[in-house]
């Protein structure tokens, strides 16, 4: 599942629920919930100290996105959209 919103705000925290939602039922735990966004408030720019956002991406979520030309600091969860194809064909191998 892919979400995709301009600013994070409570839509981070609706994808994550509907992650756990997802993971606690055998029929649909295996489905991936992926968070793509340009970020425009800034919150997933930051590891330390984390911003709700980024924590929701960092604990409940699979991964995001960050389609922006500012630099972020990048985690196995957190990265910038260019790699989001590749890391695609990955998961589809």
């Amino acid at each position: 599942m892919l979400s995709s919103k301009v600013t994070l705000r409570e839509r981070i925290a609706q994808t994550g629920y509907w992650k756990i939602k997802l993971s606690s039922d055998k029929v649909t735990q295996h489905i991936k919930v992926y968070f793509i966004t340009p970020d425009e408030d800034g919150t997933l720019t930051v590891k330390n100290p984390a911003k709700k956002g980024r924590a929701i991406v960092e604990k409940d979520l699979d991964g995001s996105y960050v389609l922006s030309e500012t630099d972020i600091e990048e985690s196995n969860k957190v990265k910038m959209f260019v790699k989001f194809i590749d890391d695609l064909r990955n998961l589809i191998q």
